[in-house]
């Protein structure tokens, strides 16, 4: 596996495990300051906004977020690379309520900066999840 893959997978792996662990901070390292987020039905998101909706207010808990990531293809082309994947996501509130589960594919644009892959574009297309029985 080429090193930019395997520096892109990584990225991918850093941010699921600092979403379970709440470390936002960590989060917003991975992203370009110019990051946009494409969601279905609502405007284009950048990092200060996402930064926003993603902080917890002081004295309450966060909610517990656990996700996969099935990487389907990964092109890379100078400082610039694109991956699409499966994603599944699910966040359960902090009281305790009924998880959320939202699964679909994505498509994201990575740019290398200073010798570090960061996300600058990704346009998610998840939905919630229907179980039956539930």
């Amino acid at each position: 596996m080429h090193p930019d893959e395997q520096q892109i997978r990584q990225l991918v792996s850093s941010w699921h495990a600092a979403s379970r662990a709440g470390d936002l901070d960590t989060v917003l390292s991975l992203m370009a300051d110019d990051v946009v987020f494409l969601v279905p039905g609502r405007p284009p998101m950048g990092k200060e906004e996402f930064a926003s909706l993603s902080r917890v207010p002081a004295g309450k808990a966060s909610p517990k977020i656990d996700g996969t990531t099935q990487i389907q293809e990964i092109q890379v082309s100078g400082d610039w690379a694109f991956m699409w994947t499966k994603l599944s996501v699910v966040v359960t509130p902090a009281d305790g309520g009924q998880p959320m589960e939202r699964a679909g594919h994505t498509l994201s644009v990575l740019k290398r900066v200073h010798g570090k892959w960061l996300l600058a574009r990704d346009a998610n297309l998840l939905t919630p999840v229907q179980r039956s029985g539930t």
